[in-house]
């Protein structure tokens, strides 16, 4: 890579290791709060939330920084349903033929089903997609390296993003996601990663009692 494609590093900062801890125990404790919710108001979000919030997964690290990554952002109700009716009938697919005995009680905790009613209710979906290709100016195809990785990484700092601004979100993945690319009218070439919910908990919104793993349940330092 030629010398001129490089600038100064002016944005890091650096903190004394008490102003360190300190921020890294803030977050801990602010992404401890963070809890997957399935029960949502229909309150609508203000629309630069959600910009600000992508903005923030746009800086995401990617493999040689293609940011193979497409958000689809979707609060037009008629197209919520549609989203909600296909994945339903994938969803039915999967609970009565598909989902083995040991991943059906896997599920069991959790409380879900075929049924998926926040996909109506909740005020925003967000589809990820993963791009594993794209074309130059010249019409050449360029191959994208370490999708799902980038991706992933993406999408972790966009559920943080939204988070820290004070909404709940939902990672919803369906079995078969292939029926968002006709939905959505988006090329081949994207495969659907993920849907993102995100809205407001309803009033009655109830989460199962679940437990974390300690750091040193998952963890190894040499």
């Amino acid at each position: 890579m030629a010398e001129e494609s490089f600038v100064a590093l002016s944005t890091f900062r650096r903190y004394s290791a008490v102003e360190m801890q300190k921020r890294a125990s803030e977050h801990y404790d602010e992404m401890s709060r963070r809890r997957t919710v399935r029960d949502f108001s229909s309150e609508e979000i203000d629309p630069s939330v959600i910009e600000t919030c992508l903005r923030t997964a746009g800086r995401a690290p990617s493999g040689a920084n293609q940011q193979p990554w497409k958000f689809v952002v979707i609060t037009d109700s008629s197209v919520k349903r549609k989203i909600r009716e296909a994945a339903e009938e994938v969803e039915l697919q999967f609970y009565t033929r598909e989902a083995t005995r040991t991943w059906r009680d896997a599920l069991k905790s959790l409380g879900t089903g075929p049924k998926k009613e926040f996909l109506d209710t909740a005020p925003c979906l967000i589809v990820i997609f993963a791009a594993n290709f794209s074309y130059a100016s010249n019409g050449d195809r360029l191959k994208h390296y370490y999708v799902r990785e980038s991706v992933g990484i993406a999408t972790g700092m966009l559920i943080t993003a939204l988070h820290k601004a004070g909404l709940a979100t939902l990672t919803y993945t369906p079995v078969n996601m292939t029926f968002l690319n006709d939905v959505l009218s988006r090329p081949s070439s994207e495969k659907p990663f993920m849907i993102l919910v995100a809205g407001f908990p309803a009033d009655t919104a109830r989460v199962p009692d679940l437990q974390k793993k300690e750091l040193k349940d998952f963890t190894v330092f040499i």
